[in-house]
């Protein structure tokens, strides 16, 4: 067989192209890639300071306010209260359509003055406690339904007076 000689040259770049070991690809960087933001994660939150209990002292106190809300709900509060030890007490309460509340001391006897100044009704269930609350006092009512009209004393609140401006509410 005879064969032609373009064509044996072109055999001949074939079988060497067969032998020749292929070329590499150029390496891969082996750099890591770039780090992502660090994600920091989010702040314990601290668990809120709580108040410790109220400071056991005595209560001191004078009030002499009135007070009225946009229902018309309204009263007047007079206390005096020194080394825990009640000297004047007046509370009137009016509820609209319900009836008004009236408290005086010469009704009440002291029964308690620590932690909170307590007086009790002497021919009666009617308690009055008062107590501190930062700059707030309160006057708060337990089973005073003889010294009410009407059913006011469902709808009778706490008294509150804010020692800072003298105000009740």
């Amino acid at each position: 067989m005879i064969l032609r000689p373009c064509f044996a040259v072109v055999l001949a770049a074939l079988l060497l192209g067969a032998c020749a070991t292929p070329e590499q690809a150029p390496p891969v960087a082996t750099q890591a890639p770039p780090a992502a933001p660090a994600i920091e994660p989010p702040p314990v939150a601290e668990k809120p300071v709580r108040p410790g209990p109220l400071p056991l002292r005595p209560l001191n106190v004078r009030a002499d306010c009135r007070f009225r809300d946009e229902t018309g709900y309204n009263g007047a509060l007079k206390l005096d209260v020194s080394e825990a030890k009640v000297r004047a007490f007046a509370a009137t309460v009016n509820i609209p359509k319900r009836g008004a509340c009236r408290f005086d001391l010469k009704d009440f006897r002291q029964t308690r003055e620590l932690p909170a100044v307590e007086l009790s009704q002497q021919r009666g269930k009617c308690v009055v406690r008062v107590w501190e609350q930062g700059s707030r006092v309160t006057v708060a009512f337990q089973q005073c339904e003889k010294l009410c009209s009407g059913n006011s004393h469902n709808y009778l609140w706490p008294i509150l007076n804010d020692r800072q401006d003298g105000s009740c509410a």
